[in-house]
């Protein structure tokens, strides 16, 4: 497997990590850069150790964890995008419902973008980094060339979907948790029914 292919990988075990940022970065609008900057870092992190494991382990694991796979990955988004969905809808009622003067301090409340929901978020995306890591190991592919590269492609593409994120978060406006719950709960449902 030469650069170019591994390049190739990396931008397709990316793909869930992409989405999730773009999704993130419009919901949580209100965070510092460097606070965002977690996804990009935890992404990248996560897929390039993935594949790492996915070669230490070999055959020991790889059948259960590729199993439920999908499950895990729903569950997990499922729970966040859920969660997201439902403040948001909340917000929009509650922001339908106002008639009279807001009492002072009362105004919408921030969304914080946890390390938990990060972390949560970078394992479900990669845990297809982790069958790859068996494949690469099949295939006689250097793990120690592979995932750094895999590592530094998701965390590139991850810094793009910031800039993409910060644009769609300002067309969407208060559906923007919504339409990011909708699609956390999407890419779960995908990684179930692959």
């Amino acid at each position: 497997m030469g650069l170019l292919e591994i390049i190739v990988l990396g931008v397709a075990l990316s793909a869930d990590a992409f989405a999730v940022t773009i999704s993130n970065t419009f919901v949580y609008a209100s965070e510092s850069h460097s606070r965002l900057m977690l996804m990009p870092l935890m992404f990248g992190l996560f897929q390039g150790l993935m594949p790492v494991a996915g070669y230490l382990l070999g055959g020991l694991a790889a059948e259960v964890i590729e199993t439920y796979a999908g499950v895990i990955t729903l569950v997990f988004l499922g729970l966040v995008g859920g969660n997201m969905i439902r403040e948001g809808v909340c917000a929009l009622r509650g922001a339908g419902e106002q008639d009279g003067p807001e009492e002072p301090g009362a105004g919408p409340v921030a969304r914080r973008l946890t390390l938990v929901t990060v972390l949560a978020q970078a394992i479900a995306t990669a845990i297809d980094a982790f069958a790859v890591g068996v494949s690469l190991r099949a295939q006689a592919v250097s793990v120690v060339v592979a995932a750094p590269i895999i590592a530094l492609t998701t965390f590139l593409c991850c810094v793009v979907a910031l800039a993409l994120g910060r644009k769609l978060g300002e067309v969407l406006g208060d559906r923007a948790q919504v339409a990011g719950g909708i699609v956390l709960v999407l890419i779960g449902l995908k990684a179930f029914l692959a």
